[in-house]
């Protein structure tokens, strides 16, 4: 995560190195992307899916399995016209401009940085299950000021630490999801799941604009385009295998949950603990056990990699000059940007101990959203202008051609269309300030203009 404009070489050749092995098929990139994609939000997403669609509620899930899908195919269509790091906010940038590519910038680091505290809100929660006490405001704030004292202590002893804990984290965390859909079936009672009626398009586009955090991050398991066989048929095979993986598994568990419990599922008691509740009736206390633990060992290795990822962006935006140099600062013997790290863990822990989960859920994905927009636009754009990469390889063919844009784009906005005006001036100021400060720094000199890969153009 990084707003620097500097171009890579092109993979290879540009360099006198080896060319990247195109080894990647289909299954192999839909497993990414399916492991990317199922997260720590969906021990928690059922119970708000429920008191928001009741038995419904699968709905909301395909709606928003097929928004993502049609988001992340426009994002592998700009990503083969544009040779240049930086991902959702550089495809923003080459066609809108600087403003517009460092405001996109913004929007994924704000992303990044809800999303991290909601997810610690979370953890909190399932902890919580073991340590009740945990549930009160001052121990439940002393647990996070020590959670990201110690993340930030690893992370800024190095990168090497922080992948580490990374991968000690990401154990086995699906298991649990397929023991719960797998042992709780036949504790299901049907009149549970039973649809008395259907919702109005506003009440799933309100559930879908909190769903869709359980999708979220499925763009990053196309970042090694380069190494995909045949990607303009590999990408799109590969993201329908997965989405339709992802979405059967998200509403199993859903309607499993949901038979389970009932209208139960949205009351307080199971709320910040749905599926540890669903286990506990149909499998006993171990199931219980096994799905606090699998949603903890899930959780805390979303926010090991987020506490080494994140903070970049802070120290990016100073290296630009638009943030104070002190954000720049490397540490003279661990070589880690030090003050960005502790700066971002000092911000995420005082918005988890101060932001219920569902508040920071909805404007992470209002800004996630409003992100998306801008690379579907600027992707319809990229491909209008015949834009190539500079490698000279084939851009990726989207199936249905410019269809795919429009029907993105209107996904987003349908999802769009339920967010509140609080929620607008929120994701307003953030962006408000933004603008002044790269304004302040284009003003004072200190922002360059840097090429722009693939173009031929500065911006």
């Amino acid at each position: 995560m990084t707003t620097r404009g500097s171009a890579p070489a092109a993979p290879g050749g540009d360099r006198g190195q080896p060319a990247l092995i195109r080894a990647v098929g289909s299954w192999a990139l839909a497993a990414s992307i399916f492991n990317v994609t199922v997260g720590g939000g969906i021990f928690l997403l059922p119970a708000l899916a429920s008191r928001l669609l009741g038995p419904a509620a699968p709905i909301a899930y395909v709606v928003c399995a097929v928004a993502v899908g049609l988001i992340v195919l426009c994002f592998a269509e700009a990503g083969s016209r544009i040779s240049r790091t930086g991902g959702p906010y550089a495809y923003v940038e080459v066609v809108f401009g600087p403003l517009a590519g460092f405001l996109a910038g913004i929007l994924l680091w704000l992303l990044g940085t809800l999303a991290v505290a909601s997810v610690a809100g979370i953890l909190v929660t399932n902890l919580a299950g073991f340590y009740p006490a945990l549930g009160s405001p001052a121990p439940r704030a002393a647990f996070l000021l020590a959670l990201f004292a110690t993340l930030t202590w690893v992370n800024v002893r190095g990168v090497r630490q922080g992948t580490a804990l990374i991968n000690v984290a990401s154990v086995a965390k699906l298991l649990p999801l397929l023991v719960l859909v797998v042992l709780g079936l036949p504790a299901v009672k049907a009149a549970n799941v039973v649809i008395p009626a259907m919702p109005t398009g506003q009440a799933v586009a309100r559930a879908s604009i909190v769903l869709v955090f359980a999708f979220l991050g499925v763009e990053s398991a196309l970042v090694p385009s380069g190494e995909v066989r045949n990607p303009s048929r590999t990408v799109p095979r590969a993201l329908a295998i997965a989405m339709i993986g992802v979405v059967v598994l998200y509403v199993a568990i859903q309607l499993v949950v949901q038979g389970i419990l009932g209208p139960a599922l949205a009351a307080p008691a199971s709320a910040g603990t749905p599926l540890a509740s669903a286990a506990a009736v149909a499998l006993g206390s171990w199931g219980r056990t096994l799905l606090l633990v699998g949603a903890i060992i899930s959780m805390f290795g979303y926010l090991s990699g987020m506490t080494l990822a994140v903070p970049r962006a802070l120290f990016a935006f100073a290296e630009d000059r638009i943030l104070p140099p002190a954000l720049a600062s490397v540490h003279p013997r661990y070589h880690t940007p030090w003050v960005a790290i502790i700066v971002q863990s000092v911000l995420v822990c005082a918005l988890a101990i101060a932001t219920g989960f569902e508040r920071l859920v909805v404007i992470a994905n209002l800004s996630s959203l409003l992100l998306y927009l801008g690379c579907v636009v600027a992707a319809w754009e990229l491909r209008r202008r015949k834009i190539r990469s500079a490698d000279g390889k084939e851009p990726v063919t989207l199936p249905f051609g410019p269809l795919v844009h429009v029907l993105a784009a209107a996904a987003i906005v349908f999802m769009l269309s339920s967010i509140t005006l609080t929620e607008w001036a929120m994701v307003a100021a953030v962006l408000v300030v933004g603008a002044l400060l790269f304004a302040a720094s284009r003003t004072l000199g200190g922002w360059q203009r840097r090429p722009v890969a693939g173009t031929g153009e500065a911006r």
